[in-house]
């Protein structure tokens, strides 16, 4: 049988719902999801297979201007799926003014490009019918290339259409993956990028910009939990009984709504050990941010 495989490349501004698009596609949760924005930090790739296509998601940062080192790696990972995708999905909050959004650099590189697009307008459930078709003219007038599809990815509303739409693009390719993996990430990673959702949804202001979790020891056991101990880095020293909180509360919390979501996750029990490391301006270092897997240049 004649199959069909290609990487397709989500993109869009902070918080327009790249990941819970990314999520509700696959069937389960690989990108972690706050309300606050610039929570993806790196590409997640997602893997959606049937009998004769396979569709290869790059969920990526948020498009974003750079304000220090950290950001510009992000950026980077926008980049090279850019240069990586058969077809392109600009996701577009419905709820925001959308005039400025084909006006960015990026954005206007994946318009004036050959690849298929996709314009998804996300969180239609938040508008009413008048205010989705004035989107419309909207981007009609501007006449910008590629087909529109309107939807709601947190209730799962549009994502079928999407998807066949997709599967039409798709160049004729050989499968790039087997059939049964989700993703290609391992689960240190997925574990990691679970503390660093609930320190997203636990802590405020700077913080959880500050932190980066790092899986120090992961071993598997057959008849007794998994052991898990892993490390939250920060910038500064007063940050440190921020993350720990009173008498140890606020990381005691911290690691209790972890555990629960890890072992939900890997669907089977696991004992977590969280500690604090200081790492001076680790955001800005260029050496320690390849170490935590933010250089894509090698």
């Amino acid at each position: 049988m004649e199959t069909k495989a290609g990487y397709v490349t989500i993109l869009g501004f902070p918080n327009v719902g790249k990941s819970t698009l990314l999520n509700s596609i696959i069937g389960q949760k690989l990108s972690i999801v706050s309300a606050k924005p610039q929570t993806t930090r790196k590409r997640i790739l997602g893997i959606l297979s049937d009998e004769s296509s396979q569709i290869i998601f790059l969920d990526t940062p948020g498009i974003l201007e750079p304000n220090y080192l950290l950001q510009e790696k992000l950026v980077d990972f926008i980049n090279i799926s850019v240069i990586d995708a058969d077809i392109f999905i600009l996701l577009i909050d419905v709820t925001e003014d959308i005039s400025s959004v084909f006006t960015n650099n990026v954005v206007r590189k994946i318009i004036n490009s050959e690849s298929p697009l996709f314009i998804v307008l996300n969180k239609i459930d938040l508008i009413n019918q008048e205010k989705l078709q004035l989107i419309f003219n909207q981007i009609s007038e501007m006449q910008i290339r590629g087909k529109i599809i309107p939807i709601s990815a947190k209730n799962n509303f549009g994502t079928t259409e999407l998807l066949e739409q997709i599967k039409l693009e798709l160049p004729i390719h050989l499968k790039f993956f087997p059939d049964d993996p989700l993703s290609d990430e391992t689960e240190r990673f997925f574990v990691s990028e679970i503390i660093r959702e609930k320190i997203f949804e636990n802590y405020q202001d700077e913080i959880p910009y500050s932190t980066e979790v790092i899986i120090e020891d992961f071993r598997e056991k057959e008849n007794r939990k998994d052991y898990i101990l892993a490390s939250i880095i920060i910038e500064r020293d007063s940050q440190k009984p921020i993350i720990i909180g009173k008498k140890g509360a606020a990381i005691k919390k911290l690691g209790e709504l972890s555990r629960k979501s890890i072992e939900e996750f890997l669907e089977r029990p696991v004992f977590l050990e969280l500690n604090v490391k200081v790492r001076s301006k680790w955001r800005s270092n260029p050496n320690l941010l390849k170490s935590l897997g933010y250089d894509i240049s090698e």
